[in-house]
């Protein structure tokens, strides 16, 4: 079913079609009807019955024409003022002598400011995609992590490019494969997508049809580079190619990491960075977990080897091969 915030009234899912027909053959509709199509009142196709508020009546057909085409026509008439705006600045401009301007040549490198102009660039690069869209998603904390709106949006771009026969493959971190939203993506997207996870991601990448590639220029997210530079897309795109030959799969197959001697695949990891000195927030962040979890499984590998302190833990992992045995298994 397509999800309520991803379509108009002009693609209309064919579970709301079917509830609205069914509706103006019946005059109403109970309310309970619509969790299976809640764009109907979004939409205003439905309205509440004023007498029994268990009920919703159809809007006629025709209202709801005429409305949707003046909401046209009003979204036509503002960009034609815009346009207007945009001739009365720039104008005169381009009759200035442009002699002394930079090159007209399309920019390798962009700044982007705000999340909305990022978004924008990035829907921009994919309606013009048809063939691939590669993707690292990091785990993320509260501030920086996208807002429903945004993952709706993402999706719809991404569903559009995988009806015109590309294919997405994204890597996440280890954190994330059993995650809620990560999985609910893929359950939604319908043909070529795949995806990985490791212990460990670069920060977040999007390279569009190896032409534009999103980074992002700052920690909060508000700002990003749109790279379309050749070499720097080359060396994205060869960096995100051997991240995934060593990563796990998760969807459309998910594999089961394998333990050796009952450490798991995250406190291998743990134990590599516990060895290079890490704390337990730099050990957190860099597998994007809390510190709180880190802590857990930094106590169970601790069981495991028998270890009474931190210092005797470094010790005990070192000497007891798991880092060299987890090298030999891959």
């Amino acid at each position: 079913m397509t999800d309520a915030h991803t379509h108009g009234a002009d693609d209309l899912c064919a579970a709301g079609l079917s509830l609205y027909v069914r509706a103006l053959q019946a005059g109403r509709v109970r309310v309970d009807d619509t969790d299976e199509a809640p764009c109907l009142v979004g939409l205003g196709l439905l309205q509440p019955e004023i007498e029994d508020l268990g009920w919703l009546r159809p809007v006629a057909p025709g209202f709801v024409l005429h409305r949707l085409h003046r909401m046209s026509a009003e979204r036509i008439a503002d960009e034609r003022r815009r346009e207007e705006r945009l001739e009365t600045v720039f104008g005169p401009l381009v009759r200035l002598d442009g002699s002394g301007t930079a090159t007209t040549d399309a920019p390798t490198l962009t700044v982007l400011r705000g999340r909305d102009r990022i978004n924008t660039a990035i829907s921009e690069a994919m309606a013009d995609a048809t063939d691939e869209l590669l993707a690292i998603q990091p785990s993320t904390n509260r501030d920086t992590r996208p807002t429903p709106e945004a993952r709706a949006l993402a999706l719809v771009r991404d569903q559009a490019l995988l009806d015109r026969g590309g294919r997405i493959r994204t890597l996440y971190q280890h954190t994330q494969r059993y995650s809620p939203v990560a999985l609910s993506r893929y359950e939604h997207l319908r043909g070529d997508a795949e995806a990985r996870t490791l212990d460990e991601v670069t920060d977040r990448l999007l390279v569009v049809d190896r032409q534009v590639a999103f980074i992002p220029a700052n920690t909060d997210l508000t700002l990003a580079l749109e790279v379309r530079h050749p070499t720097l897309i080359n060396y994205f795109v060869n960096t995100f190619d051997r991240l995934w030959h060593l990563a796990t799969p998760m969807y459309p197959e998910a594999v089961q990491q394998p333990s050796l001697n009952g450490i798991t695949p995250r406190q291998h990891a743990i134990a590599g960075l516990l060895i290079e000195g890490h704390t337990d927030a730099v050990i957190a962040h860099r597998l994007g977990m809390n510190i709180r979890t880190a802590r857990v499984h930094i106590a169970k590998l601790a069981a495991t080897l028998g270890s009474e302190s931190r210092a005797q833990l470094g010790y005990l992992i070192a000497e007891s091969g798991i880092l060299r045995q987890e090298g030999a298994a891959e």
